[in-house]
């Protein structure tokens, strides 16, 4: 026979698992909420490139959690300490509207859980039944996810501890609890036991979890709750990379600001862990900025199959990003050729907090809810780069799903071209500087002429007011512009009609590409 403290368990037991589905179905009322993801594919044959790729999930609250790593109240680094309560307030705002939503709730400080042992969070967790099946890995640390992640190792050097503060904070273990601004309620769960969330995730059904917090590319990936582990185990694990930190000492290789450490690391997620996604899922504001991350923010708008710019625009922005402290992300339409799916785009709110884009788009008629941020951006006077088929890229030619916004004008409204087609493929295209602008700041260091295998465009006559830099000459056909400045109201616009994937191989034209961006933005 059973104790009655056997029973006392059992009961409490069922209580929690009963009140947890209750809760869940009265917050949501069965309904799903959107997940857009981001990852990185390798490219064949390629060694170190990849292609920035975007997906979109429909979760069930009921079969979701988020797990919040290591969030102290105290950590031995103070810039450590500095960034993490400016995360908590957003933090905390965004797992508040995730519980509403009915999704579980996990905080996980690490080494503080016993100051939580009469919290009903904590009785939670203990009182989950054993799962069934158990991975192995949940019980311990993991140092990489496969052999490919070993292979390709840490973007960032971050042997020495990783603090960035002068002089270097002492180590050890100050923490006592998570950050209070981050508040615990009775439903969440408290453990950073692995067996214990993976005990809870079992029982609950949950299969989508989502990582916050610290530090990336120490506990958040490698705890036995982390992102490795649970990627492994099958979970459909996702990392939310505006909310997390590192821990990277700038002066270390690849001698990059802390912020652009974090984004390599995250980069390093996309490709060998695990998706990532923003806290945009749960507040519709563009994603957390960290106060003293002073980059300048490039966004890509890329969408075009023709000239594989799924390729060469992420590798130009890592070059931006690593030679030129800039902060770039790049939104990845679908890169096919017809349907509804190719005039689809998400994220583009980032451009609210934009200081630069630059579209490489051909043909596409994305949502109006989206192109608005665009619009917006130029109309108080965002500065805007144009590549190649940017000349016809909200152009769909009558394809528009209901619902999105044509700019058949974009070109002569914003770009100042006039684009009337191209020269057929074949003949290599000789670009030289146009007369008088010998001295312009996008040319400065650019060695001429340029060679291009990309089939010529025609967009003359320009627009009144703009600036032509560039002359494109074939054999027997008159010269074309190929590059020219121009302004739209408030804006700087630099277009060229350039960017075939040998383009992008030239470093000449990678030049004249970098001093459009520092121009565009008016710095030097």
């Amino acid at each position: 026979m059973r104790s009655n403290r056997s029973k006392r368990c059992t009961r409490h037991t069922l209580h929690v698992i009963t009140l947890a589905i209750l809760v869940c179905g009265q917050a949501i009322a069965g309904q799903t909420f959107s997940v857009p993801l981001r990852s990185r594919v390798a490219i064949p044959d390629a060694p170190g490139r990849f292609r920035v790729a975007y997906a979109e999930q429909q979760w069930d609250p009921c079969e979701t959690a988020i797990i919040i790593c290591d969030m102290w109240d105290r950590h031995w680094c103070t810039g450590a300490t500095e960034r993490v309560g400016e995360l908590a307030p957003v933090m905390n705002h965004v797992i508040s509207t995730a519980r509403d939503k009915g999704i579980l709730i996990v905080h996980a400080p690490s080494g503080t859980i016993e100051h939580y042992r009469d919290h009903p969070a904590r009785r939670r967790a203990t009182a989950a039944p054993k799962a069934v099946s158990v991975p192995e890995a949940v019980s311990s640390w993991r140092q990489w996810k496969d052999d490919a992640e070993k292979t390709a190792g840490y973007p960032i050097d971050h042997s020495d501890g990783g603090c960035d503060c002068r002089p270097p904070c002492k180590e050890g273990s100050p923490w006592t609890g998570q950050i209070d601004v981050i508040r615990i309620e009775d439903q969440d769960a408290i453990s950073d036991s692995g067996v214990e969330v993976w005990n809870l995730l079992e029982a609950r059904g949950l299969e989508n979890v989502i990582l916050m917090g610290v530090h990336t590319n120490m506990c958040v990936l490698g705890r036995p709750f982390g992102l490795r582990n649970l990627a492994n185990a099958g979970k459909n694990v996702v990392l939310m990379r505006d909310l997390t930190d590192t821990m990277y000492n700038s002066r270390r290789p690849p001698q990059v600001s802390h912020f652009t450490g974090t984004d390599l690391v995250v980069e390093h997620v996309e490709q060998y862990v695990c998706p990532t996604t923003t806290s945009n899922v749960f507040t519709g504001e563009p994603a957390f900025r960290f106060r003293e991350d002073k980059r300048p923010l490039v966004v890509f708008l890329c969408a075009e199959s023709e000239y594989r710019a799924v390729e060469t625009l992420p590798e130009f922005a890592r070059e931006l990003e690593l030679k030129h402290g800039l902060d770039c992300e790049v939104l990845q339409a679908s890169t096919g050729k017809q349907g509804e799916a190719i005039h689809t785009i998400r994220g583009m709110e980032i451009l609210t907090d934009a200081n630069l884009v630059v579209v490489f788009v051909r043909r596409r008629s994305f949502q109006a809810d989206q192109m608005k941020y665009l619009r917006e951006f130029l109309d108080r006077g965002g500065p805007l780069i144009g590549l190649r088929t940017a000349s016809h890229a909200f152009d769909s030619r009558g394809t528009s799903p209901q619902g999105h916004d044509e700019w058949t004008q974009f070109d002569a409204e914003v770009l100042g071209g006039n684009y009337r087609g191209h020269h057929g493929a074949g003949p290599v295209a000789t670009i030289t500087v146009a007369a008088g602008v010998e001295g312009h700041a996008i040319l400065r260091g650019i060695e001429l002429p340029l060679l291009s295998n990309g089939s010529l465009y025609r967009p003359s006559p320009l627009a009144v007011g703009a600036q032509l830099l560039l002359v494109g000459t074939i054999p027997d056909q008159s010269p074309e512009p190929v590059a020219w400045t121009n302004r739209c109201e408030k804006s700087r616009v630099f277009y060229t009609s350039l960017g075939h994937p040998d383009d992008f191989k030239n470093p000449q034209f990678r030049k004249l590409l970098t001093n459009a961006v520092f121009w565009a933005m008016d710095k030097d």
